[in-house]
């Protein structure tokens, strides 16, 4: 695989992405509402889109000509009810079918995990969104790695343990979160699946 597209690649994650598929010499596409939060480093090594994710058709030309996708959309600190990020994630799963790219990664967060009532109040509307994003990725018969990070730290990149269907750890370091989305995309092993992720070093 040579050619992704990152959707949310000025985030905390989505930056760390950003900079491995960069390093690991693969041409990337950075999907962006604000060109300027791509570091100024990185700004000739990849292809800028500035775009809304909930505009279709802005979304479908970034998806074109892609071989695999990652999807690290986020509301920053804005915890209120939204769609933007399942209506986004629906967008990008039509794109990736009308232009026949099968393998995309995900992020999400380990709080799908919990049993709703589990989940701490402040996160229960960004939560809600999260997991119809997880049921729209598991009903698009593509080749998908669901990846629900728990905590994410300002740590160095260390080995990371993944599990399927539970969360191995407390914390995982965000270099290491970045890495696994972007490789796990050439590993057949964790298609289909819901995966927990976490640091070695915690």
């Amino acid at each position: 695989m040579k050619k992704i597209v990152i959707f949310g690649a000025t985030g905390n994650t989505g930056l760390c992405a950003l900079y491995y598929a960069v390093k690991k010499g693969l041409h990337v596409r950075a999907f962006v509402r604000d060109e300027s939060k791509i570091p100024e480093g990185l700004r000739n090594e990849v292809e800028a889109v500035v775009g809304d994710v909930v505009n279709a058709e802005q979304v479908s030309k970034a998806v074109s000509d892609r071989e695999g996708v990652v999807v690290v959309l986020g509301t920053r600190n804005d915890l209120s009810p939204t769609t933007v990020l399942s209506e986004g994630l629906k967008n990008i799963v039509e794109a990736m079918k009308r232009h026949k790219v099968e393998k995309v990664s995900l992020c999400l967060s380990a709080f799908l995990f919990y049993e709703p009532n589990a989940v701490p109040v402040i996160f229960k509307d960004l939560n809600a969104d999260h997991r119809r994003m997880l049921d729209i990725i598991k009903n698009s018969e593509l080749k998908w790695i669901a990846v629900l990070p728990p905590h994410i730290a300002d740590s160095p990149q260390t080995q990371y343990i993944v599990k399927y269907d539970e969360s191995p750890g407390r914390v995982v370091s965000k270099h290491d979160l970045g890495a696994f989305l972007v490789d796990s995309l050439v590993q057949p092993e964790h298609y289909g699946k819901v995966c927990g992720i976490t640091s070695h070093t915690q």
